[in-house]
C-alpha cells in the first residue's frame, strides 16, 4: 500500500513551461482573495474562516484539506452564497471568471448557480426533495436558466441520468429519491450540479456514507465529468488518500485559516506546516498488528478562543515564543510561487 505522498508523487504532470502549463496557468476559473466568514452566537461574534487565499484552475482539482471544524464547509458555503442566517461574509472577494460574487446581491448571485458554479453535497438524501421525482428536480435548471417546458426538461434529464451512468434513465426519471440507493442518490447530485456545464464545481465529502466500491466510482465520475467540461473542482475532504490520488494543489485548513497550499505532490513530499506534516504522519501505513498510531496530540480550538499568535501554537511540537506572541502569515516556501506556508519555522520542518 502506497503512503499518500508516494501517491501524489506518482502522478506524471506535464513538464513545466511547455504551452500546456502555461495555457493553464492563465486559465484561473476562481479567484478567492482574504475571505473571512463571522458567525453570530449568543456568546458573541466568532470568526470561523479567515483571511483565506487560494485558486481554482481549469480543468484541475483544489482539495481543500484539514480536520472537521477547520473551515472547509464553511468556506464552500461562502463561495456558493448559501450560508445559514447567523453567518455573514466579513471580508474578501470570490472572483469567478472575474466576477465578484461577494459583491453581487443575493438576486444577482442566483444567476451563477447553475452555469457558473454547482455543488455537490455530502448527504444526498437530504439534499435531494423527497415529494418530487428526481426527473422533476433534475430538470429544474433547464426549466429556469433556459426556458424549457416540461416535456424538454424531462428529456434533458434522461439525458443527464445517462451521463452520470443511472441504468434505465427513461423509466428511473419518474422514480422518487428514496427508491435510489446512496452511490445512485449521489449521481443524481452529481448530475443536478453539472446540468448547465458549470466553470466550477464543489464537491463537499461527495463519498461520505458510501462503500468504498461506489467511493471510487464516484471519484472516477468526478474525474471524467472534470475533463470533459474543463471544470474547476473544489473538493473538500479529510481524506489523504483521496487527495494524493485525485488533486492536482490541496490547501491545509486549521481553525479557519489556511496554513500551507501548493502542488499535492511537493507539499505532501516535503511539508513545511507541521501541522501538514502531522497529518501526512498519522496514516497508518505499513504498520504491524499491536503497534502504536501515530496521531496530533489536542484538538483544533474553540472559536471563541483563538489563540492570539499562531493558530496552532497549542499543538505544535516546535512552538516557540514568537509563535504565541506573532501570528505567522501566509507566505512563499523556498520564493516557491507556488507554495506557501504559514509557520515561522518553515524551513526548519522537513528536519523536525
Amino acid at each position: 500500500m502506497k503512503t499518500a505522498a508516494e501517491q501524489a508523487s506518482s502522478k506524471c504532470p506535464v513538464t513545466a513551461g511547455t504551452p500546456a502549463v502555461q495555457a493553464k496557468a492563465r486559465d484561473v476559473v476562481l479567484q478567492v482573495r482574504d475571505l473571512a466568514v463571522d458567525i453570530r452566537t449568543h456568546r458573541g461574534t466568532v470568526r470561523a474562516v479567515n483571511s483565506v487565499r487560494f485558486e481554482a484552475r481549469a480543468g484541475e482539482t483544489l482539495a481543500l484539506l484539514g480536520e472537521s471544524g477547520c473551515g472547509k464547509s464553511m468556506t464552500a458555503k461562502a463561495l456558493a452564497g448559501i450560508m445559514d442566517p447567523v453567518c455573514d461574509l466579513a471580508d474578501g472577494q470570490i472572483l469567478l471568471n472575474g466576477t465578484d460574487l461577494a459583491a453581487l446581491s443575493p438576486k444577482e448571485r442566483l444567476k451563477f448557480a447553475g452555469p457558473g458554479l454547482g455543488i455537490v453535497f455530502q448527504d444526498a438524501l437530504t439534499a435531494l426533495n423527497p415529494v418530487y421525482t428526481v426527473g422533476t428536480q433534475l430538470g429544474e435548471a433547464f426549466r429556469i436558466h433556459r426556458g424549457l417546458n416540461a416535456k424538454q426538461a424531462r428529456l434533458e434529464a434522461i439525458d443527464l441520468m445517462k451521463r452520470v451512468g443511472i441504468p434505465e434513465p427513461e423509466s428511473r426519471v419518474n422514480s422518487y429519491p428514496h427508491q435510489f440507493s446512496g452511490g445512485m442518490r449521489q449521481r443524481i447530485l452529481i448530475a443536478m450540479a453539472v446540468a448547465l456545464n458549470p466553470r466550477l464545481l464543489i464537491a463537499d465529502e461527495p463519498t461520505t456514507a458510501l462503500d468504498v466500491t461506489v467511493q471510487a466510482q464516484i471519484m472516477q465520475l468526478l474525474r471524467t465529468l472534470r475533463e470533459e467540461g474543463q471544470m474547476a473542482v473544489i473538493l473538500i475532504t479529510h481524506d489523504l488518500a483521496v487527495v494524493a490520488e485525485e488533486a492536482d494543489s490541496v490547501a491545509v485548513m486549521y481553525a479557519g485559516n489556511v496554513v500551507e497550499s501548493g502542488p499535492v505532490s511537493e507539499v505532501f513530499a516535503d511539508p513545511r506546516h507541521p501541522y501538514t506534516k502531522g497529518l501526512l504522519e498519522s496514516v497508518p501505513v505499513h504498520l504491524e498488528r499491536g503497534a502504536q498510531l501515530k496521531s496530533i496530540p489536542g484538538s483544533p480550538p474553540e472559536l471563541h478562543h483563538i489563540p492570539a499568535g499562531c493558530v496552532y501554537q497549542s499543538r505544535c511540537p516546535l512552538v516557540q515564543d514568537i509563535c504565541r506572541a506573532e501570528r505567522p502569515a501566509l507566505r512563499a516556501v523556498d520564493n516557491s510561487p507556488t507554495r506557501t506556508a504559514a509557520c515561522h519555522f518553515s524551513e526548519e520542518i522537513t528536519n523536525a
